[in-house]
């Protein structure tokens, strides 16, 4: 097999089987497909897609390039939420302190920036002393201590993805469904959840600026989270301008705690922000088993 035929394959509009996928992702991992070739690869992939057979083949192939992680002995229904990014968006910051106060195990991997989003990692790393580079037995300690967690990607989980996602970030292939799509659910589906809410991005601040982009995406990420047997529900929400008051990644931090400590959200310029939030962790909450419907969970 060679890599410039796959490139001039899917170039060319063709579809890659799951050998030719594993051959590519395998070979990049372990260095034998060189960043050059990839991007090529990346590029095509950007202007022919994918089907929806070969998104699901390239997400588990690169969920399966390292470990997933075995949550059983935590009881509870395990929820994680996932945001395609935004100005401001420090959603998951307040989300996940709220949702485990309701009963239901948090474990997040969170990303840093990509193009113009700020990352969670980066909001939660200007916190003195903050540690993000967690082995995957202090993720199992963290979230049976607490009921929640938030950690980088480590070397074990979906290698492939770690690698692709910097690469993308400077190629300009950020915005392909199909890689938007695999980058995202096979860390999530590494992580050891039962469950998923997505928060899908549209307007002018968003990867997806259109509806019709915004609701593709959607439903690609939906179909692959139920592909994979986790219940997957996902919703579009407005990037037509900043969530909240705050931009930068201390300033997020700030206006997060003040939201938990109800000094903001309430009629003032952080009300956008929770109530995102709020539909969000209510359906957390309802996917967990605490609630017997999404208006339930958000009261």
């Amino acid at each position: 097999m060679n890599v410039v035929e796959l490139i001039r394959k899917k170039r060319e509009g063709g579809s890659l089987a799951e050998e030719e996928f594993r051959y590519l992702i395998t070979g990049y991992v372990e260095g034998k497909v060189p960043d050059y070739q990839m991007s090529a690869f990346l590029m095509a992939c950007y202007f022919r897609g994918m089907s929806s057979e070969e998104t699901l083949t390239f997400t588990r192939l690169m969920l399966r390039s390292g470990e997933v992680i075995d949550l059983s002995e935590i009881s509870g229904v395990k929820v994680d939420k996932h945001s395609t990014g935004g100005v401001g968006d420090k959603v998951s910051l307040i989300l996940a302190p709220m949702v485990a106060a309701c009963g239901v195990p948090v474990p997040m991997i969170s990303g840093r920036g990509l193009g113009h989003t700020g990352g969670t990692l980066d909001k939660l790393e200007s916190i003195p002393g903050f540690r993000t580079a967690l082995s995957i037995t202090e993720y199992k300690e963290v979230i049976k201590k607490v009921g929640a967690v938030m950690i980088g990607q480590t070397k074990e989980i979906a290698p492939a993805d770690k690698k692709m996602y910097a690469l993308r970030d400077v190629t300009a292939t950020v915005e392909c469904i199909p890689l938007i799509a695999g980058s995202i659910m096979s860390k999530k589906l590494a992580e050891g959840i039962d469950a998923l809410v997505l928060d899908v991005k549209t307007g002018r601040g968003a990867f997806m600026q259109t509806r019709e982009r915004s609701s593709e995406l959607a439903r690609t990420l939906v179909d692959i989270g139920n592909g994979f047997g986790k219940e997957t529900v996902g919703f579009i929400t407005a990037m037509d301008q900043p969530l909240g008051v705050a931009i930068g990644n201390w300033l997020e931090v700030v206006e997060s705690v003040e939201c938990l400590r109800g000094t903001r959200g309430t009629n003032d310029a952080s009300s956008d922000l929770m109530e995102v939030t709020f539909v969000l962790s209510g359906a957390m909450v309802y996917l967990g088993k605490k609630a017997r419907s999404i208006e339930e969970g958000i009261e």
